[in-house]
């Protein structure tokens, strides 16, 4: 199972895995005895807490917005939803959270994060605030907003609502409200919107089951355990990702050659004449060379991690390997370089994804202008002299000078 295979799927695991995980131990929680059933009861407050204080602490304001929807649900669920929704207060939170909760999650999913201390954030709480007091306003006065309660719980093909079942207008939201986030998360594989996915389909469960005595606070903790651990996660990978070739970056591969085996070897790629490319065609098509210079290294066989060393300079590594094992794969790689053919993108070349596709189906017809690069790599693999990390890398660096020096576009052991 190769790294990036792990690394495009293994996110998509966790909001399934809580989610299961949270029906499991609801079938178990009466078996628990009372005074463990009673502590029970704060998991979801300290679950709230702690993601709170990370998303303040990290300044992500999405993550915020999203723990304050679940702490605001699970207040009203516990204050007024454990007697049932048939009177009018508890009857209208109910229907208007239903409401609101998809609604809300959709937007948080699709806004771009402006943390949380700035103009932006301040907004986005603002506007969260103006709705609770919305609410506060048609609770308050029942008669001049009961018909409102009523047209949002009314069924559409008949019957009743009954207590603790989501109305069909909130059914429709929870529906579409998945769709797009659902979406949009298995396009991008964001932690965050992934765990937006898990926190919707977990608070459409508490809503269902309003009236429940554990499962509320079951998946509401679910739900918060899931924002939080989400937001460690995009923290981590801002730390040890790459956000440009999105290859893990150099202090990913400094705890990576912390665990290697005593036999490995190591690959130093650097890009041909990158300073003089970027300057003839400018940092963005320079941008563009790096991106494709690291997909085509993520996709190295043999078993080689790749990592972004700095600048245009790469690392491979690869564990249980030696320098004539990995070599093939290696001029392999650098063939795959020199044969892409770089389509630059032009001044009038229109930015959205359709017409640019158009544009460089009219350059492959003669109208474009392409460019290509090289690489240079430079490998070393430990021996009983050589047995440190460090010592492997330096090799290999010194072995990508000497390609630099015998002419370039070649790997040098």
């Amino acid at each position: 199972m190769s790294y990036q295979f792990i690394k495009r799927w293994s996110p998509l695991l966790l909001p399934a895995g809580l989610l299961a995980a949270a029906f499991a131990v609801l079938q178990r929680l009466p078996l628990l005895p009372a005074p463990q059933r009673e502590l029970f009861g704060y998991a979801p407050w300290l679950a709230l807490c702690g993601g709170v204080t990370l998303s303040l602490a990290f300044n992500r304001g999405r993550v915020l917005l999203a723990l304050l929807v679940v702490a605001l649900l699970y207040l009203v669920t516990r204050t007024h939803l454990q007697q049932g929704v048939e009177l009018y207060a508890p009857r209208t939170l109910y229907l208007f959270s239903s409401i609101l909760i998809p609604v809300n999650l959709t937007l948080f999913c699709f806004m771009r994060e402006r943390g949380v201390f700035t103009h932006a954030g301040r907004l986005r709480l603002g506007f969260l605030l103006l709705q609770l007091l919305a609410l506060f306003w048609v609770v308050r006065f029942p008669g001049d907003y009961g018909a409102l309660a009523e047209f949002i719980g009314r069924p559409l093909t008949g019957g009743t609502l009954a207590g603790g079942t989501l109305p069909h207008s909130s059914l429709i939201l929870f529906s579409f409200a998945f769709v797009m986030i659902g979406l949009r998360a298995v396009k991008r594989r964001y932690p965050i919107d992934l765990a937006l996915l898990g926190t919707l389909v977990a608070l459409g469960i508490t809503l269902n089951r309003a009236s429940s005595e554990e499962l509320p606070a079951l998946f509401v903790t679910a739900a918060a355990l899931l924002l939080t651990v989400a937001l460690l996660q995009d923290s981590h990978s801002m730390a040890f990702s790459d956000d440009l070739t999105g290859l893990p970056s150099r202090r990913a591969l400094n705890e990576q050659v912390m665990g290697l085996p005593r036999r490995f070897c190591v690959a130093m790629l650097d890009v041909d004449h990158f300073k003089r490319f970027n300057d003839s065609y400018g940092h963005e098509v320079g941008d563009q060379v790096l991106k494709m210079v690291g997909a085509r290294i993520a996709a190295v066989k043999g078993g080689g991690k790749p990592f972004r060393y700095g600048g245009e300079e790469f690392t491979v590594i690869f564990p249980g390997k030696g320098v004539k094992e990995v070599t093939p794969h290696l001029e392999e790689l650098r063939r795959s370089i020199e044969a892409y053919r770089l389509w630059i993108r032009g001044t009038d070349r229109p930015r959205e994804a359709d017409a640019g596709k158009a544009k460089r189906s009219q350059g492959r017809n003669g109208e474009g202008k392409t460019a290509s690069v090289t690489v240079s790599i430079g490998v070393a693999a430990s021996s009983e002299e050589m047995r440190a990390p460090s010592e492997v890398i330096a090799s290999a660096d010194r072995a990508l000078y000497r390609a630099k020096q015998q002419g370039r576009n070649r790997i040098v052991a």
